[in-house]
C-alpha cells in the first residue's frame, strides 16, 4: 500500500484517523501500531514478521545494553568489555537481516563474476522499508549504548530506554514514515510517544503538507517520470544530445518531487496523529556545491551517517587523509544502502569525490577563479547541477555500461542519426 493509492486515500487513512481521535489515548498507541503492521501486510503479509523480529530483537538488545551498563559489584570491572559485546551483536543482528534480504544475491552474483564461478543463486524478494525500519532500530540500541555514562540518580529506567515493547514497535514501524523516510530518529520523538498534543491546527497543518505531497508525487513525479521512463529505454546508440538531457533533467526532477513528495505526506500524516517529524529536503536543487547539497537532500540519511558512521570513524579529527578516507567510506555506504547494484555504489563515489575534491580547496584557500559575486553564484549552481544531474544518471541507469553510454550521448561523443 502507497500513500497514493487509492486504497489508502479512501479508506485506509480516514479509518486511521477515524479510529484514533475516538480512542481514548491509552489506547490510540496500540491502535497505531496493528494499523502499521496492517498498513505493511497489506502488500506483503510474510514479510511483517522480519519486521516483527527486527522490533523483537532491538528491543531485547536495548535491555540488555542497558542492564550491562548498570552492572554492579564484580562484574563492573568486565562491564565494558559486555557492553561492546552486546552493541557488536545488535549491529551484527540488524546489518545481518539486511544484507541477506537486500545484498544477499548481489554478493552472489558479484563472487560469480570475478571468480567465474556458478554458484546458485537464490531468489530472495526485498522486503519494502527494510532499510528504514533496520537504521531506525539499530540506532535505537546505539543511543542506549552512548548515553550509559548519564547519572541515573533515580534508580529507574531512564527515559532512553524504551520498557514498553508496544511503544517502541511503533516507534520502528509507525506506517507514515515506514515505506520511504524519513529515518525517524528515537530521541526526537521519545516524548511523542507518550505524551502528545492534538490540536486543529496541527491537524489542518498536517493535512495541508500530505496534499502538497500527493501533489508532488502523483502529478509531477509520476508525469516527468514518464518522460524520464521513455527517454532512458531508448536505444542510446540513436538517441540525440538534447533527447539525453531532457531524460536526464526529467529524472533529476523525478527523483526530488518523487521523494520529497513523500517525504511532505508522511511529515503531514505524523502531525495529524501528533508526531512532529523532522524535515527530509531543503530545496537541494539551489546548493552552489555539493557539500551544501548534502545539506539539504535526504537529511534524515546524511545526518544517520554523519553520527553513527562517520563521526565513530573518527569525523575529521584524525588530519586529512583519515577525513577524506572517512568521507569515502561514508559515501560508499551512502550509495550501498540506496540499492544492491554498482551503479548504486558508484554514485555514492561520485559524489564522495566531489566532497573531498571541495574540502581540499577550502583547506589550501585557493581563489576562486570568478571575482564578481553574482556570475560566481550562478557558476557554482551550474557546477553542483551538472556533478547532481550526471550522478542521477548512474543512479537511473544502475549499469555502468548503460551509465556510460548515456553520459556519452550526454557530451556528444558519439556519432547518431538524429
Amino acid at each position: 500500500m502507497v500513500f497514493s493509492s487509492n486504497i489508502f486515500i479512501c479508506f485506509f487513512m480516514p479509518i486511521m484517523i477515524i479510529g484514533y481521535y475516538i480512542l481514548p489515548k491509552k489506547l490510540k498507541n496500540l491502535y497505531l501500531l496493528i494499523g502499521s503492521l496492517f498498513f505493511y501486510a497489506w502488500g506483503e503479509p510474510e514479510y511483517v514478521f522480519i519486521m516483527l523480529a527486527s522490533i523483537i530483537g532491538n528491543y531485547c538488545f536495548g535491555m540488555l545494553v542497558h542492564h550491562v551498563s548498570r552492572m554492579k559489584n564484580g562484574l563492573s570491572s568486565k562491564r565494558d568489555l559486555y557492553r561492546k559485546l552486546a552493541i557488536l551483536i545488535t549491529v551484527i543482528y540488524n546489518l545481518g537481516i539486511l544484507f541477506y534480504f537486500k545484498y544477499f544475491m548481489f554478493a552472489v552474483e558479484t563472487v560469480n563474476g570475478i571468480a567465474h564461478m556458478n554458484l546458485e543463486i537464490l531468489e530472495i524478494v526485498l522486503p519494502i522499508g527494510i532499510s528504514f525500519y533496520t537504521f531506525q532500530g539499530m540506532s535505537y540500541v546505539i543511543d542506549v549504548y552512548r548515553e550509559e555514562s548519564k547519572p541515573d540518580v533515580s534508580g529507574q529506567v531512564p527515559d532512553y530506554v524504551q520498557k514498553n515493547p508496544i511503544n517502541l514497535a511503533l516507534y520502528i514501524s509507525m506506517f507514515p514514515q515506514l515505506i520511504a523516510g524519513p529515518i525517524v530518529r528515537y530521541k526526537d520523538i521519545k516524548k511523542s510517544l507518550t505524551d502528545r498534543k492534538l490540536s486543529a491546527q496541527a491537524f489542518a497543518s498536517g493535512i495541508e503538507r500530505f496534499i502538497i505531497g500527493l501533489a508532488k508525487k502523483a502529478i509531477l513525479a509520476n508525469s516527468i517520470g514518464e518522460v524520464a521512463d521513455k527517454i532512458f529505454a531508448s536505444d542510446y546508440s540513436i538517441m540525440g544530445t538534447s533527447v539525453a538531457w531532457v531524460g536526464a533533467i526529467c529524472y533529476t526532477l523525478q527523483i526530488y518531487y518523487d521523494f520529497s513528495g513523500y517525504s511532505d505526506m508522511a511529515i503531514g500524516l505524523g502531525r495529524i496523529f501528533g508526531f512532529e517529524f523532522m524535515e527530509n529536503f531543503n530545496y537541494p536543487y539551489i546548493s552552489k556545491s555539493i557539500t551544501e547539497f548534502w545539506r539539504r537532500w535526504h537529511i534524515s540519511l546524511s545526518t544517520w551517517f554523519r553520527d553513527y558512521l562517520y563521526i565513530p570513524l573518527g569525523g575529521n579529527r584524525k588530519g586529512n587523509k583519515r577525513t577524506y578516507i572517512n568521507l569515502l567510506i561514508v559515501f560508499l555506504a551512502t550509495g550501498i544502502w540506496h540499492g544492491a547494484a554498482w551503479g548504486f555504489l558508484i554514485w555514492g563515489l561520485w559524489h564522495g569525490l566531489f566532497m573531498i575534491i571541495e574540502r581540499i580547496l577550502r583547506a589550501k584557500n585557493v581563489p576562486h577563479l570568478i571575482k564578481n559575486t553574482k556570475i560566481r553564484s550562478i557558476c557554482d549552481w551550474v557546477y553542483t547541477m551538472l556533478v547532481v544531474v550526471f550522478g542521477w544518471v548512474l543512479f537511473k541507469t544502475v549499469l555502468l555500461e548503460d551509465a556510460l553510454s548515456y553520459l556519452g550521448v550526454m557530451l556528444h561523443t558519439h556519432t547518431s542519426d538524429y
